[in-house]
Formats: structure tokens, C-alpha cells, sequence
């Protein structure tokens, strides 16, 4: 079959430009554009005398929308009915697209595909972030492959019921999740109802292993999120760059806390695959007795209100870097010690809710791949003159 053409972005796509006279006493509600194909979204109103010397276009619906200073990265939409009659400013080119010829949301799919995106990073020249420009000729040279309007319309419609499928799975998973984490929230509650309570030195007391630093020596280091949301590998640190910054030894299973930002999380469990990693004198490390509890209970009890609220009292400070959790403080802190049984209950319901999430992870990683293979599927296609739909 013989291939569909290939036709310039200005033939179909037309710049259009619909200034504003500014009234001082007049409300300009803004448009913004996502990156990332994400649609677009509505900034506060900007009041007449706030205009200044900016320039302001009005925007209708139907229009597709760039951003000149982030299109390389896929800020690319049309705009919908709310859209219309909202503005942009000079940084934002709106093109009038030939409903005869093109579906504007064909175009924006196109070009969010990786070669349309090739193009639209050749037109912007420059650096990272605002240094990179859309430049207007070089936009209207871009080339587009055109099948049919109503094979473009099939593309579409495709790609929007795909996307709406995912959106459904992914919704179900999150409801399933939040049901497990309720289902958590009063598991526990029951588990230290009547439990005894012990101090943190007892507990899960404090164990430093320090490195003696090698000049020549390297040290890969770990780092916490903060949130609950574990830990990561940050690069190797050199013996040079260490400098006098003292490290100590991480182990799997050790409970470890961020000094500067327990406060808001950053509580973690050291992974098998954190082993032989190192972290600062701003990790304290502690590791759990196991007769009397586990690091994953204790990472549970800490992250729920009531333990960040003892994590909090035991930061003193400003926010941020200003708030620094004191090992003695952390050691006083008294924490829930139920039966063994019940505490071995309760994580073993934790672990098949994190098995679970991480077959959840999966599934929307798999989804989120799907669009992008099924656009590149669907405009090779188009390219090559084969059936879209």
C-alpha cells in the first residue's frame, strides 16, 4: 500500500495570533500547558494593572497550543471548551489547525511520539529549560504524516479508549490499596491496644560502625526519602572527597532514620541491596532486638500520626535542615511492644500488602508503557500507509 504523505506543519497547522489591548480594570484568566502530552491547566487571573509590559493572545477552543520554551519536552495540547477565551502569553504559540485536512489531536499525538519529539527538539535549539526555544519557522517545517481525516479520527479514538482503560485499572488498583492500608491502620491499632511500652535503647538501640576513610578507598552511599518512601543509592563518594566526613557501615534489616528530615519520613528498612553502603553521622542507625520487636514494626508505628508526632517533639527546631532528630532524644522515645505473636501477625499482613503494591507497581508500569508502544505502533502505521485502527 502506498504510504501517506508527508505534509508541513504550517500547511495544516497555521500560526495564529490574537493580541489583546490590556484594560487596566479588566481580569485575564491565563492558560498553561503541561509537559509531557499532560493537557493544559488554568492559572490565577492576572488583573489588568499586573499585565504590564507583557503581551497577552486570546485562545480558542480547538486551538493547538505550544509552550516555545518547553514543546522539546512535550508541552503540546489543544486547547478544550473551559480553554477557550483564556490567554497566553508570548511564550505560547497557537496554531488554527485545517479541520478539513487534520484532527488537532492527531498532531498533538504525533508529536508526542518519539519521532515528533525528535523534531520539535531540532527546532528548539539551546540549552536545558528555558534556553530552549521553539522557534516559529522552524515549527512550521516539521513534517507530519497525514493519512485520511477519518483514519486520524480512528487514531484517536483508540489511543482515548486505551488511555481510558488504563485510567479505570489504575483507579481499581488504588482502591485496592487504600483498602489494605485501612485494613493496616486497624490491625495495628489493635496490636498495641494493650501493648506495654519500652524505650527506643531497648528497643532498637543505636549501632555505629565507622569506616576508617581510605584516600584511595570508595564509598557508595545510600540516602532515605522522606515520606516513608525507602531509601536510594546516591554515586560513589572518594576517599578525597570524603575529606574529614566521618561513614559508617549500613546492614540489611538495620532501621535507619535522617537526622534532618525524620520529622517529615524519611524513615527507612536497609534492603539486601543496600548492603556495604555507607551513610554520614546524619544517619542514625539503629538495630531492632528481635525479641521484643522488628525493624518493620517500628517503621510502621513511626510513620503513623502518633509516631511522627514523638519524632517531631524529638527534632526541635525550624524546618527542614533546622530540625535535627537528637540520638538521645530518639533513644527515650518509648514505643508500643506487643506479644510476639501478635507483632509477627501484624508483619506478616504487612508483607503481603507490600508484595501486593509491588505487583500493583508492575501492572502500572506496564500501563504506562502501553500508550507510548501502541503511538509508535499506531504512526508507523500511518506512515507506512498500513490500517491504523
Amino acid at each position: 500500500m502506498k504510504p501517506h504523505p508527508k505534509v508541513r506543519f504550517g500547511e495544516i497547522a497555521p500560526l495564529v495570533r490574537r493580541p489583546v489591548d490590556i484594560d487596566l480594570d479588566a481580569v485575564y484568566p491565563e492558560l498553561g500547558v503541561r509537559s509531557f502530552g499532560k493537557g493544559t491547566f488554568h492559572k490565577p487571573p492576572l488583573q489588568g494593572a499586573q499585565v504590564g509590559s507583557k503581551r497577552l493572545f486570546r485562545i480558542e477552543k480547538g486551538d493547538l497550543i505550544l509552550s516555545n520554551v518547553f514543546a522539546w519536552e512535550g508541552a503540546v495540547a489543544v486547547a478544550g471548551a473551559d480553554d477557550g477565551g483564556r490567554y497566553g502569553s508570548h511564550r505560547f504559540i497557537t496554531c488554527a489547525v485545517d479541520s478539513k485536512r487534520a484532527d488537532a489531536n492527531y498532531l498533538v499525538r504525533y508529536l508526542g511520539t518519539p519521532d515528533g519529539l525528535a523534531q520539535l527538539q531540532r527546532a528548539s535549539p539551546g540549552g536545558a529549560g528555558r534556553n530552549r526555544t521553539l522557534g516559529l519557522e522552524k515549527l512550521q517545517e516539521i513534517v507530519v504524516p497525514l493519512p485520511p481525516l477519518a483514519e486520524q479520527q480512528a487514531v484517536v479514538a483508540h489511543l482515548d479508549t486505551l488511555a481510558d482503560k488504563a485510567r479505570q485499572v489504575n483507579k481499581h488498583l488504588d482502591d485496592i490499596e487504600a483498602d489494605s492500608d485501612r485494613l493496616l491502620a486497624v490491625r495495628f491499632r489493635d496490636a498495641v491496644a494493650s501493648a506495654t511500652v519500652r524505650p527506643m535503647s531497648e528497643v532498637a538501640p543505636l549501632v555505629r560502625r565507622e569506616e576508617a576513610v581510605s584516600l584511595e578507598g570508595s564509598y557508595p552511599e545510600l540516602g532515605i526519602r522522606s515520606f516513608g518512601k525507602g531509601t536510594f543509592h546516591k554515586p560513589p563518594l572518594s576517599g578525597a572527597e570524603a575529606g574529614s566526613k566521618r561513614l559508617f557501615h549500613i546492614e540489611p534489616g538495620d532501621l535507619l532514620f535522617s537526622n534532618v528530615f525524620a520529622w517529615e519520613g524519611a524513615i527507612a528498612i536497609a534492603q539486601p541491596e543496600d548492603a556495604s553502603r555507607f551513610g554520614s553521622h546524619r544517619f542514625i542507625t539503629c538495630v531492632v532486638n528481635q525479641q521484643l520487636s522488628s525493624a518493620e514494626f517500628l517503621r510502621y508505628y513511626f510513620l503513623t500520626e502518633a509516631g511522627l508526632e514523638k519524632i517531631g517533639e524529638a527534632s526541635p527546631g525550624g524546618a527542614g535542615r533546622n530540625r535535627t532528630l537528637g540520638i538521645e532524644k530518639l533513644a527515650v522515645i518509648e514505643v508500643p511492644v506487643p506479644p510476639i505473636e501478635t507483632r509477627r501477625a501484624f508483619d506478616a499482613l504487612q508483607s503481603k500488602v507490600a508484595e501486593l503494591k509491588a505487583k500493583h507497581s508492575a501492572i502500572r508500569e506496564a500501563n504506562q508503557s502501553l500508550i507510548p508502544a501502541t503511538l509508535e505502533r499506531l504512526f508507523g502505521a500511518a506512515t507506512n500507509g498500513e490500517s491504523a485502527a
